[in-house]
């Protein structure tokens, strides 16, 4: 398909206006609260297009007027709301509201700007539309996706900002068509990592060049579920980007669900790279757009090294492998109230064979 201008508009035919704000937010998640006009309401930084302008060029142009030069770009939509006209006759409104990210921090008050506020002090200064755009931003940003609101308000089908005991409801009663049904479900980030050690029981870790420093991780990461790609093809693809190596993975040693109010659930499949000799090591060329270095740690290492849930999961993965036990059931790093028995058992059934 070609790009090509879209069909101009019948003569006369009143269109919406378009207007465009923004979530300027600092790396401490704190908000851009512009100061109103003498009397007005305070409201999220933004206006009506001007002329041919696209919704990022306009925001591009806003914040520059108020925030002078060097503001970053429009980033990404975070909320398309719809507004019906006011009166008849009158025009609708489609508002585009994008996120703009600063490098550094935002100073609590900027006298020629407004003030930098926490999200739960901007919903109780901003007017009630404005704070509900801001609330399905900061959800979308979340969630990884866009909302879709009408005048304020989460369509039943918007993939954000639709509160969740009302999207259970919606659903009980059968109100969702399945298109909305597959918008408003929650999402999932799949990953797959790949627990190696060395002759002395050391876990290979690798520190990302990304996120923050001196926090390391196993060789892994997302699973392309988009291209067909399975978790253990994923592990393996991984392995071969991150380290250089072509490895088949062993078995699975558990699955790792991890969940924050807000955001999408992780999951994590864990496979057994097993035990690598010296020659292997030595043949480990990192990715260097990924990571920055390799190093082998000691169990009781990784307290100073990794995050915990990790660490639980690293320690709980070596137990299942050295008793032939697994694949593991881990919440965070835990193993599951029922996995945990299924644990001690299998663990007891491999001691009496053995004995």
């Amino acid at each position: 398909m070609t790009d090509r201008p879209a069909r101009p508009a019948p003569a006369g035919a009143p269109g919406p206006l378009v207007a465009v704000c923004a979530i300027v937010m600092d790396p401490a998640g704190r908000v851009l609260v512009p100061a109103g006009a003498e009397g007005a309401e305070a409201d999220l930084p933004g206006g009506f297009l001007a002329g041919a302008e696209t919704p990022e060029q306009g925001l591009d142009r806003i914040l520059e007027e108020l925030l002078g030069p060097g503001v970053p770009p429009a980033g990404r939509l975070l909320v398309v709301d719809s507004l019906p006209a006011a009166e008849p006759g009158g025009r609708a409104c489609v508002v585009h509201v994008h996120l703009v990210g600063l490098a550094g921090p935002l100073p609590p008050e900027l006298p020629a700007a407004g003030r930098g506020l926490a999200p739960q002090e901007a919903y109780g200064v901003l007017p009630k539309r404005a704070a509900a755009r801001l609330r399905a931003g900061l959800a979308a940003l979340n969630a990884g996706t866009v909302a879709h609101l009408i005048g304020g308000f989460p369509h039943t089908g918007s993939p954000a900002g639709l509160d969740p005991v009302h999207r259970a409801a919606l659903e009980h009663a059968g109100a969702l068509d399945s298109a909305s049904h597959r918008a408003v479900r929650p999402k999932a980030l799949t990953a797959a990592s790949v627990v190696f050690t060395d002759a002395a029981g050391r876990v290979l870790l690798v520190e990302p060049s990304y996120g923050r420093p001196g926090r390391w991780n196993l060789p892994g990461g997302g699973i392309d579920s988009d291209l067909g790609e399975t978790p253990r093809e994923a592990a393996r693809r991984e392995v071969r980007e991150e380290l250089g190596l072509e490895l088949e993975p062993g078995r699975l040693l558990g699955v790792n669900w991890s969940h924050k109010p807000g955001r999408p659930a992780r999951i994590r499949f864990l496979y057994d790279g097993g035990v690598l000799a010296a020659d292997t090591l030595a043949r480990i060329r990192l990715s260097p757009i990924e990571l920055l270095r390799w190093r082998a740690a000691a169990p009781d290492e990784l307290r100073n090294l990794v995050k915990p849930s990790l660490r639980r999961q690293i320690k709980a993965c070596l137990r299942a492998r050295d008793r032939g036990t697994g694949p593991l059931e881990l919440h965070a790093g835990r193993p599951a109230p029922a996995g945990a028995v299924a644990e001690d058992t299998a663990a007891a059934a491999v001691k009496k064979r053995s004995g």
